[in-house]
């Protein structure tokens, strides 16, 4: 029983990598990428903030540069025709998944005429889903939180006058916390009201790197490839849990699980990207982008967990998560010496199995709308601000197809996402 109530309440983790849209990547880390719909960010180049794509694109940052930024994320998951085992149904939800921002900053300096170092930090990595904590899929998940800091020392170097190269090291927080309600051990009949709480934090500091390059054919047209290396993850932290309401079987079994050391490994996927930028004009330019996200690497999670001092076992689940592909194109118009005009469509997979989608990422392919400005103020100072709808395809959820263990839960979920960005790049 011990051990049942240990891996239920620990298996909640499974989903840690199952919260944002294509799995949890956060593509959102410049604001005048995100005006093309990421579409050339691998060579754009245009500023700082598209360091994050494309170490090698500071040499063509002269000087010291700063890009300060951020990111506000405004989903909308509407949950419909929720049915339990039964066939009872569930009360509609419409604010599933919830709101956040994604902050961004660059620094970066001139060596000399070949060398160049830059600073980036970044959230590449994150979301937040909520569920009442009585609907009829509590035991697959209430709250999903999760959050991955990055900061990316680089450096680049002019090898000749067409090619620059870059590299940099990824140092990456992670931090998730996942609660759910579990009925394991309670006498039947039960509600989705009784059970106990089950709480998980944990989090992790681990290392990855990045490789990058930029080709520039002509003064008017460059292609960039870019490898960011998986990271691996063994996150540390605690399950605890807690009655929901008062049952007679329950206070006796919980006073020797509620808190216990938990071991989980999480990776955080490998990508590889290439853009090309051309400038047709002096009014337009155009640019296209295709990324490859290797999330098959989330295929199996080996648990572990501790009593005192002593490892006593761990259970394994399967995902088999799929590597995503992801495509843009877009372009740029030059209003006038101080205003540019930016637009772009995307298309992106999602990570996740129709079989194998869970509560905690109402998650399907999309299609990416965006538009945005740049307002350059003078020399040293510019800004940048961008507009992105995404349209997710519909969703729908049978967790018996998923092979996992819990109640079964049928629904479908309407997705989409409103992102609003803007940066300030700064030349010393």
């Amino acid at each position: 029983m011990k051990k049942l109530l240990t891996f239920t309440a620990l298996g909640t983790i499974l989903a840690a990598a199952q919260v944002q849209a294509a799995g949890y990547h956060l593509r959102e880390q410049s604001a005048a990428a995100q005006g093309n719909a990421y579409a050339g960010a691998t060579a754009g180049a245009e500023n700082l903030s598209y360091a994050y794509f494309n170490a090698a694109s500071i040499t063509r940052q002269k000087g010291t540069n700063i890009n300060v930024g951020g990111t506000y994320i405004a989903p909308k998951a509407e949950m419909k025709n929720v049915r339990d085992a039964g066939g009872h149904r569930d009360p509609d939800s419409h604010n599933v998944v919830h709101a956040a921002v994604a902050p961004n900053m660059a620094i970066s300096h001139q060596l000399n005429d070949k060398a160049f170092i830059a600073l980036a930090l970044n959230v590449p990595f994150g979301m937040i889903t909520k569920y009442d904590e009585a609907w009829a899929g509590a035991e697959h998940g209430v709250t999903s939180k999760i959050t991955a800091v990055t900061a990316t020392p680089m450096v680049a170097y002019k090898a000749t006058d067409k090619l620059s190269i870059g590299a940099g090291l990824q140092i990456q927080y992670l931090k998730a916390k996942l609660t759910s309600r579990k009925f394991a051990g309670l006498p039947t009949p039960y509600s989705p009201r009784d059970g106990y709480n089950s709480t998980v934090e944990g989090d992790a500091v681990d290392f990855g790197w990045q490789i990058s390059s930029m080709y520039e054919f002509n003064e008017n047209t460059r292609i960039g490839l870019s490898y960011r290396s998986k990271i691996q993850h063994k996150l540390n932290g605690k399950s605890k849990l807690n009655p929901a309401i008062s049952n007679s079987g329950l206070p006796s079994i919980l006073p020797e699980i509620a808190d216990q050391s938990i071991y989980a490994h999480l990776n955080t996927p490998a990508m590889f990207s290439m853009g090309v930028f051309h400038q047709i004009n002096e009014k337009w330019s155009v640019m296209a982008e295709y990324q490859r996200v290797f999330w098959s690497c989330f295929r199996d999670l080996y648990i572990r967990y501790k009593h005192g001092d002593a490892l006593v076992g761990g259970q394994g689940v399967r995902e088999k998560w799929r590597d995503t592909n992801f495509y843009a194109i877009g372009a740029s118009y030059q209003i006038d010496n101080q205003w540019k005009w930016r637009f772009g469509l995307a298309y992106d997979q999602s990570a996740v199995r129709m079989n194998h989608r869970t509560p905690r990422i109402p998650d399907s392919d999309r299609l990416w709308y965006s538009t945005g400005l740049n307002y350059q103020y003078n020399e040293k100072l510019s800004f940048d601000l961008a507009y992105t709808y995404i349209y997710a395809h519909k969703a729908h959820l049978d967790t018996a197809r998923t092979g996992n263990s819990g109640s079964h839960v049928t629904a479908e979920y309407t997705n989409s996402v409103q992102l609003f960005g803007v940066s300030l790049n700064y030349k010393f």
